[in-house]
């Protein structure tokens, strides 16, 4: 399969939607500063696109984390790029939409991507250590009243996202796991955890060890 390493200005959906039949499209929406992008965006992607039944992913590249420091923060362009050659499928794609949106919080950010896309059925992907901490994000409970979520298990998280209080207050719209291919297009409030294989890979883990930046053909 060819590598795809291309960078858009933003998703160019009558691309995407080629072969489609000019329906609209199911696509997870993965955010996150990718710095750098790693193997576990990847797995974590590959496994949305299979359980959920998706039909596209983005990578939605941050310019900057608000809760994460500007020290130690790669610039967006390196980043941007790290994620382009990352991601290894033909329908997984890296963009800089959140940049051109000019948006800064989530919740902002699925908002505006919901009004701009309105045939597309956007599910939101996120890790179970990022469930864990959602409580700290911006107007962080109106993500899930937005679009639907799809939480991954990560390793050392799982329990602890599952007692934590973004599930206790949304545990009344959680849906079987069995049921995670009908959650894209699902009324909101809706989310689904799914066990998958655990990848350790962290983005701190690879910036200790000093990995190559941005990652070369063939490196995660």
């Amino acid at each position: 399969m060819a590598r795809n390493t291309r960078t858009r200005p933003e998703p160019d959906v009558t691309a995407l939607a080629s072969g489609a039949a000019g329906r609209g499209l199911r696509v997870g929406l993965l955010g996150g500063s990718f710095n750098p992008a790693h193997g576990g965006h990847l797995n974590l992607s590959l496994a949305a696109l299979k359980r959920l039944e998706l039909d596209r992913v983005w990578w939605l590249v941050s310019p900057q984390n608000p809760l994460k420091p500007d020290d130690g923060m790669a610039p967006f362009a390196d980043r941007l790029a790290s994620a382009a050659a990352m991601a290894r499928h033909p329908r997984i794609l890296a963009s800089d939409v959140e940049a051109r949106l000019g948006t800064r919080f989530t919740a902002d950010t699925l908002a505006a991507l919901v009004r701009r896309y309105r045939c597309h059925d956007f599910v939101w992907l996120m890790g179970a250590d990022n469930l864990r901490q959602i409580p700290a994000w911006d107007r962080w409970s109106r993500i899930f009243h937005t679009v639907p979520v799809a939480v991954f298990s990560r390793p050392s998280y799982s329990l602890g996202a599952l007692a934590g209080p973004a599930a206790r207050r949304f545990r009344r719209h959680r849906l079987p796991e069995a049921m995670a291919g009908r959650l894209a297009g699902s009324e909101p409030p809706a989310w689904v955890f799914c066990h998958m294989r655990l990848d350790p890979t962290s983005a701190s883990a690879l910036r200790a060890r000093g990995a190559a930046w941005p990652p070369s053909p063939g490196e995660e």
